[in-house]
């Protein structure tokens, strides 16, 4: 596996179609910026990137964590960030509370949230992955409040949403990951590492 810290030249431009393509899967810590560059000193992508003229293929929030891809084929990340296109996604959340199974199964049939009604998401209760590693800084729990892992699969990417859609049934989402775009998940892959994957 390919693990880069440092690196001399990044991407300032949007990616372009190019015969040499290259697309990574990066596993994001928590804090990090989806972004090259930050004025405020903040972590940011070339903390862990040095590959050149490469950008993410969609966001991921600074205090989520888990599969961000980037290339330099912008048909690609158009494909993936194109709303009409649907590029189904999946998501850990580690909620606060025990959500009721009526509550969950709001999402099939959408929830209402301030920007419209949601797309008709997947939500199901799972065991803390195993394959989680600890975060820095810990979620703050409190000892007389469970907490449950859901994961929920979307085919939409408004912004915030899956935060928005557990506080909407009561259930504030406290560590957010996503594990799955597309076909392709963060296996293997461990926090703060990268590597190349080949699209045939």
């Amino acid at each position: 596996m390919q693990k880069h810290r440092q690196g001399r030249r990044f991407a300032t431009k949007k990616p372009i179609h190019t015969a040499n393509r290259e697309v990574l899967l990066f596993n994001k810590p928590f804090d990090v910026l989806c972004q090259f560059t930050d004025d405020s000193g903040r972590r940011t992508l070339k903390d862990y990137i040095d590959v050149p003229n490469v950008y993410a293929a969609g966001r991921l929030d600074r205090d989520s964590e888990g599969l961000l891809l980037l290339t330099n084929d912008g048909s690609l990340q158009h494909t993936l960030t194109d709303p009409t296109q649907k590029t189904s996604k999946t998501y850990w959340a580690q909620v606060e509370g025990i959500p009721h199974p009526k509550a969950l199964e709001n999402f099939a049939s959408g929830l209402k949230l301030k920007d419209g009604l949601t797309r008709p998401a997947k939500v199901e209760v799972i065991p803390e992955p195993e394959i989680v590693w600890e975060r820095t800084p810990p979620i703050r729990e409190r000892k007389a409040i469970p907490t449950t892992w859901l994961a929920i699969t979307l085919t939409e990417g408004r912004n915030r949403q899956v935060r928005r859609m557990t506080a909407h049934i009561g259930h504030p989402t406290l560590r957010l990951i996503r594990y799955r775009i597309g076909s392709w998940t963060i296996d293997g892959l461990n926090c703060g590492d990268w590597r190349r994957i080949s699209l045939g």
